[in-house]
């Protein structure tokens, strides 16, 4: 009879502790260290890359900075129509706002340092830069996912995320050696207007996608910290074997421009039908785009060209 009543005993205790292993922990970030006695419930995120992370794991923020726009730019993985609360801009979310939640988590980056101390008096708060000089945003983006699924009791998840990514990006380069047509380089830009493109470099998100593809980008040159540089088109003559993918949404009237244009019909990609189009994706963000773009790219490349963007 002891023994039996000691085995229950001993049972209930191992399950209590590892119920309290499950909920409690210590994560070291950017601003220090964060220890959470229990999973939390209620999580604002105050950038889009902690948004998207947070709807990976399948867990909705009560708050997001910036609400309306990611909707807007991001658009996957989508925000539920209700039940999500604004609470201000990137740059300067409400104080007030956040604490009329309640949170028992805020996720937010080093842009917000000046106001760490703020937060943490609200909820503790996990600070993680994706975007910072001489870092890897996407190992950066996943180093965050797979941190919070640990915080939020949703590893599992975390890591079956970062394997579908990894996994999508093997097949759209299959699909591209099949095809035989991953050898020329790429140049990926945003029209800024019909002089001027963003062109995404090598230190940028977008540069895993190309790797992943087994892509060269026609572009050699490093970026702001944001993996970008702003340039004229006859930046882009020099390189004249390159393949132009452009990212939507380009400048009203650009396609018309651009045709009467002798900076854009000289360029090389343009008169040997080698322009490519693919819909908007946030080079921003954290791994998802990076999935959301290799296989526009992959389409888009395995489609044909043209002369012009639309």
């Amino acid at each position: 009879m002891c023994t039996r009543v000691l085995r229950l005993v001993g049972l209930s205790l191992l399950v209590i502790l590892m119920s309290a292993s499950a909920t409690a922990g210590t994560w070291q970030h950017e601003n220090g260290s964060l220890t959470l006695d229990e999973v939390p419930e209620r999580v604002v995120a105050l950038n889009w890359a902690a948004t998207e992370a947070l709807l990976l794991l399948g867990i909705t923020p009560v708050g997001v900075a910036d609400l309306a726009g990611y909707s807007y730019w991001v658009k996957e993985p989508a925000l539920p129509e209700t039940g999500v609360r604004n609470v201000g801009t990137r740059v300067a979310p409400s104080l007030e706002a956040i604490a009329e939640l309640e949170p028992d988590l805020i996720v937010t980056s080093a842009e917000m340092a000046p106001a760490a101390d703020l937060l943490e008096r609200l909820a503790p708060t996990y600070v993680v830069s994706v975007y910072q000089e001489d870092s890897n945003p996407f190992a950066k983006a996943r180093e965050m996912l797979l941190t919070l699924g640990q915080m939020l009791d949703r590893e599992a998840q975390a890591k079956a995320v970062v394997a579908d990514v990894e996994h999508t990006l093997a097949q759209q380069r299959a699909r591209l050696e099949r095809a035989g047509v991953d050898e020329r380089p790429v140049a990926l830009v945003n029209f800024l207007d019909a002089r001027h493109v963003r062109v995404y470099a090598p230190n940028g998100l977008y540069q895993t996608a190309l790797e992943a593809l087994g892509l060269t980008n026609a572009w050699p040159h490093p970026g702001n910290f944001w993996g970008f540089s702003v340039v004229g088109l006859e930046a882009i003559a020099p390189f004249p074997d390159a393949r132009l993918v452009v990212i939507s949404p380009t400048p009203p009237g650009l396609a018309d421009t651009l045709s009467e244009s002798p900076f854009w019909t000289y360029l090389p990609p343009v008169q040997q039908d080698r322009v490519y189009q693919v819909e908007a994706t946030w080079p921003f963000g954290g791994i998802y785009p990076v999935k959301r773009l290799a296989i526009q790219i992959a389409d888009s490349l395995l489609a044909g060209g043209s002369d012009h963007v639309q």
